[in-house]
C-alpha cells in the first residue's frame, strides 16, 4: 500500500470522457464557471473494465499518460507526481467491449495476465476473507515523495552502450517481423529501457544487464504488437514472436560491472 491519493474508475459504455477529466461547473451564485476536477486528478488511477467504455473516453486518458497534465477547456492543469493509470480488461471476445486503439495500447508501459489462482491459492484466499477484507486492514509503507525519489534512483541506474543497443534491436526486429502488421514504436524502446533499470533495481544492482531485458521483455512488447490474419489462423500470438526475437537477437557480452 502506498500513501497517495486513489480513485476508481468504473468503466462502461456511457462513460462520457468528462466523467474522467473533469468539467467546468457553472455556478449560479458567482455566476462564474468553476472547474472540478474528475478521478483522473489523483495519483494512482485504477481505470476497471476498460474496454468497456467507448474509444473517445478511452482517448481521454491519453494526454495524461503520456504526459502527466489534463486539458480542460483549454486549460492546461499538471497532475502531482507520481502519476499512475492502471487498468484491467475483459477479454476482446466478451459481448459490449471496445478494443483499445493502438495509440493507448502504447502507453501502457507493461501488461500481466493474471489468470486464474491455483486451488491452494484460492483456499487460501477463502481463509483470509472469513471475517473481512485483508485490504481493510492495509496501512501505507510508502509515500508519494518516497516513491519519486526511487523513480529518480531508477533513472541513474547505468545502461551500457552494447546494452541499448541490444534492446533497441529486439524492438527494430519486431517492426519487420513476418508475423507482425505492426511492431514496437519508439515508445517501446522508451519503456524497455525504463523496465530493465527498474528490474535491475529490484535485484539490487546499479547497472543493467542484458538478462535484465530478456526478463521484462514480453510485459513491455506484447501489447503493443499487432498480429497478422494469417499469423492469428496459424495460432501464433504475440508472446510467441518475442520468445523468437530474443532467440535470434545476438546477446552482447558485456566485461566487468558494464
Amino acid at each position: 500500500s502506498v500513501g497517495c491519493r486513489f480513485k476508481r474508475v468504473q468503466c462502461t459504455p456511457d462513460l462520457l470522457p468528462t466523467d474522467v477529466t473533469g468539467a467546468s461547473i457553472f455556478n449560479q451564485k458567482t455566476s462564474e464557471f468553476e472547474f472540478r476536477p474528475g478521478p483522473i486528478f489523483a495519483q494512482i488511477v485504477l481505470a476497471d473494465e476498460i474496454n468497456r467504455t467507448t474509444p473517445r473516453t478511452q482517448a481521454a486518458l491519453l494526454e495524461a499518460m503520456a504526459e502527466g497534465r489534463v486539458t480542460v477547456d483549454g486549460t492546461t492543469h499538471t497532475l502531482a507526481p507520481p502519476f499512475l493509470v492502471i487498468a484491467t480488461q475483459n477479454p476482446i471476445d466478451h459481448e459490449g467491449t471496445f478494443p483499445l486503439p493502438e495509440a493507448q495500447l502504447d502507453r501502457f508501459l507493461v501488461r500481466f495476465s493474471i489468470g486464474y489462482p491455483t486451488m491452494e491459492e484460492e483456499l487460501k484466499m477463502l481463509e483470509m476473507l472469513q471475517f473481512g477484507h485483508p485490504l481493510d486492514q492495509l496501512k501505507p509503507v510508502v509515500t508519494a515523495d518516497q516513491i519519486v525519489a526511487c523513480q529518480k534512483a531508477v533513472r541513474a541506474v547505468h545502461v551500457d552502450e552494447k546494452v541499448r543497443a541490444y534492446l533497441t534491436e529486439i524492438v527494430h526486429f519486431t517492426r519487420d517481423h513476418e508475423d507482425l502488421s505492426l511492431g514496437g514504436s519508439p515508445r517501446a524502446s522508451i519503456a524497455l529501457f525504463r523496465t530493465s533499470q527498474a528490474m535491475a533495481a529490484i535485484q539490487g544492482r546499479d547497472f543493467v544487464q542484458p538478462d535484465d531485458v530478456k526478463r521484462v521483455a514480453e510485459s513491455v512488447l506484447t501489447h503493443r504488437m499487432i498480429l497478422r490474419p494469417e499469423s492469428r489462423l496459424r495460432k501464433v500470438t504475440a508472446a510467441d514472436v518475442v520468445s523468437e526475437v530474443l532467440a535470434t537477437v545476438p546477446v552482447p557480452i558485456l566485461s566487468g560491472k558494464e
